[in-house]
């Protein structure tokens, strides 16, 4: 288990996917998703009055499905048109705390880096760390977790700033989300990330206030 020091001013916080189909109402939303929202919206605002980059990424695909590929077959909703980039569904959801110089990023993987300018624009800031939270812990933020770290950025993890809806496995037997959780969780704190709580991730700025 790795514990890593955070500068503010070097430091960008990922909040992904907070959008209306994965935060509520939707057949692949989240438990408590804006629950989840809440904690992620106080914890970016006490790390943008610090200095922090904030990046608000949205999973989005064109209308006419050009850029879809193999994600519209291994990934039925979206084939169905859920996070088609003009749709309501795929919109950021009305409670996110969106700042005047956040940066929002569309996406048409799973993982933020892949085809985005993220690793440039991060680079050009000289960001050296990312603070990932948002939905869902076992896809796109673990996704984005396991990429940050291959590009030599120290990741932090948020525990409480992620969550995961249940999934049947190859038998059809359902795992529930806790579980999924839990395991994604230990297998990033292991090897790829510091997994902290959303409260102690701010601690951290405070400590280096001091």
């Amino acid at each position: 288990m790795v514990t890593f020091s955070v500068n503010p001013k070097t430091t960008a916080v990922l909040a992904i996917d907070l959008q209306n189909c994965f935060v509520e109402n939707s057949p692949v939303a989240v438990p408590d998703g804006i629950r989840v929202v809440e904690r992620i919206n106080g914890l970016v605002r006490r790390f943008r009055e610090a200095g922090s980059l904030i990046v608000w990424t949205r999973h989005v695909v064109r209308p006419d499905h050009a850029d879809v590929g193999i994600l519209g077959i291994t990934a039925p909703p979206v084939s169905a048109g859920i996070i088609d980039e003009d749709g309501r569904s795929s919109a950021l959801h009305a409670a996110v705390d969106l700042g005047k110089a956040d940066i929002i990023l569309g996406k048409p993987q799973f993982g933020c880096f892949q085809s985005t300018s993220l690793d440039s624009l991060l680079r050009a800031r000289g960001i050296d760390t990312v603070l990932i939270g948002g939905i869902a812990t076992n896809f796109c933020c673990e996704t984005t977790a396991r990429e940050a770290h291959a590009r030599e950025y120290k990741v932090l993890f948020l525990s409480d700033g992620t969550a995961t809806f249940d999934l049947a496995d190859s038998k059809g037997e359902m795992i529930g989300a806790a579980d999924l959780q839990r395991h994604t969780l230990a297998t990033l704190a292991f090897a790829f990330a510091e997994v902290l709580s959303c409260s102690d991730a701010v601690g951290r700025l405070v400590s280096v206030a001091c």
